[in-house]
């Protein structure tokens, strides 16, 4: 995990579609399946690589690591193959090698190779992330079936084409954010909502944990912030927090896939649900009562109190303990109850806390109107003008809400989602350069991008995998393959072939007309 963060250290219920039926596998290419598409990739004409019930994955002796993540290969592999799949420290005949090379540096945190032939299959890493990445391409290459809990036909060739890989990301960052806040999800559903990342060679798990209509996650020095805040969520449902115990089992799950959790407590508006247990913080337009609706900007800490600051210290003292990852969010977002002055004064403050802990403070858009630090990030959503602010030395996180909010609708006629930023089809998630479309911010300014996920119309992880997928693969492409190697021709081809897998992994998605599925 460590190597991960070593890389990003040098953004109303509705109803929810019924999942789509199964479609019939596409005639193409093994090496079409792969999403995102590799930096390198070369079709060889040999054999390929079959596997047996003698097939095992061979680590590296003392590489406990590597080991987890050949268990984690395995165990998607067992339930269709029936196969056992040995991890083993011993070469033998027809095995996946999974390698970590000390010499191989310029593969970076989470580059790879990955070469199979007949009777081999080899996945070589710099560092162990990589070595991850490396096992999500192997899988992608194998039938769609793979992903199956059941092994229906013991005559199934599973067969890995003869191919020569050479990958690494173009971003360091690339997630997406889920809004637990507005209404809550479970550690199950989040788990999901990782394991789609996974897949798609993403590395952040940004969780909004707290907003006006939910405070979700304990913090045991102010127990009263889940205990009264956390009671409701959007429409007035029973929300529910997440107990430091259930946090932590998120940030473990997503670790062992390389992975970081950001934790965001929005403030200093958008914190509604904190003020109905600390009335005495609470200078917005209201006061401070429990609230089920999606209106915005209306509450805000009392920044002049020293009482607000003592609050902040503990939460950030809080979490930052339970969480590995270097990154604390802040959000700093659509503040309308304060001024100028009192505005940039918080975001200072806050920083300092989040700094004195140990982590770099990441803030959207709003945030880059305060003196900041060279660590700290600015996750772009709506502002166009913050170009001029980058002069402190820090970098961009691009979410730009008319390309990347995956709670945006995908046209008028669908079922879920909002539609104030745009209307966003799968072509528009995808057909576009993060290097050129913000002037002013060229690519050496961006860390990466994230893809929010708000949660106004998205009830259970059901709807959110619909407003997801095939939105979030694309917009992974966006993110770890290099501008000039992307085609939307291409992907819409390759994405297809992905339908029967989610199919089989239980997955809701979208059927997008601008795809032949």
């Amino acid at each position: 995990m460590t190597t991960v963060l070593a890389l990003l250290l040098a953004g109303c219920g509705g109803s929810t579609p019924a999942p789509a039926t199964a479609p019939a596998p596409r005639p193409a290419s093994p090496t079409a399946r792969l999403v995102p598409q590799p930096a390198s990739l070369v079709a060889d004409a040999g054999e390929p690589f079959v596997i047996t019930a003698a097939t095992s994955i061979v680590v590296d002796a003392g590489n406990a690591e590597a080991a987890r993540t050949a268990e984690l290969l395995a165990a998607i592999m067992r339930p269709s193959t029936g196969f056992s799949f040995r991890v083993t420290t011993t070469d033998a005949p027809n095995s996946i090698t999974l390698r970590i090379d000390a010499n191989r540096s310029a593969l970076g945190a989470e580059g790879y190779e990955l070469t199979s032939a007949a009777g081999a299959v080899r996945v070589v890493a710099h560092q162990q992330a990589g070595l991850y990445r490396g096992t999500q391409t192997l899988r992608q290459l194998l039938p769609f079936n793979i992903e199956s809990h059941m092994n229906s036909d013991a005559k199934a060739r599973w067969a890995i084409p003869a191919v020569t890989i050479a990958d690494q990301p173009r971003f360091a960052w690339r997630g997406a954010m889920l809004d637990v806040a507005r209404h809550f999800f479970t550690v199950s559903e989040v788990k999901q909502f990782v394991d789609l990342l996974a897949l798609y060679k993403m590395n952040t798990l940004h969780l909004h944990l707290a907003d006006d209509q939910g405070w979700r996650i304990e913090i045991k020095s102010r127990p009263q912030l889940a205990n009264m805040g956390g009671v409701t969520q959007v429409g007035g449902g029973p929300g529910g927090f997440f107990t430091q115990a259930d946090y932590s089992e998120i940030v473990r799950y997503a670790a062992e896939r390389y992975i970081v959790v950001v934790p965001e407590i929005d403030m200093p508006a958008h914190i509604n649900a904190a003020l109905v247990s600390h009335p005495q913080l609470s200078c917005g337009k209201r006061p401070a009562a429990l609230y089920t609706g999606t209106e915005v900007g209306f509450s805000a800490f009392c920044v002049d109190s020293a009482g607000t600051y003592a609050l902040i210290e503990d939460i950030v003292r809080e979490l930052a303990a339970i969480t590995p990852g270097p990154y604390f969010h802040i959000g700093g977002d659509e503040v309308q109850a304060l001024t100028p002055a009192q505005y940039k004064m918080f975001i200072e403050r806050a920083q300092d806390i989040v700094n004195r802990h140990g982590k770099q403070m990441v803030g959207w858009d709003e945030i880059h109107k305060a003196t900041l630090k060279p660590s700290s990030l600015i996750q772009h959503w709506a502002d166009d003008s913050l170009a001029s602010s980058l002069g402190y030395g820090g970098k961009v996180i691009m979410s730009p809400a008319k390309r990347m909010y995956l709670d945006m609708k995908y046209t008028a006629s669908t079922e879920l989602g909002l539609r104030w930023a745009a209307l966003i089809e799968l072509r528009d998630a995808y057909d576009w350069d993060p290097a050129t479309y913000m002037k002013g911010v060229p690519e050496r300014s961006i860390i990466g991008l994230e893809a929010p996920l708000w949660s106004e119309t998205v009830r259970n992880i059901t709807s959110a995998q619909y407003l997801m997928m095939p939105r979030l693969p694309a917009i992974a492409e966006v993110a770890w393959t290099p501008q000039a190697v992307r085609s939307w021709e291409y992907f819409r081809e390759r994405i297809a072939g992905h339908a029967p897998r989610w199919h089989l992994m239980g997955v809701n998605f979208y059927r997008s007309p601008q795809v032949d599925w």
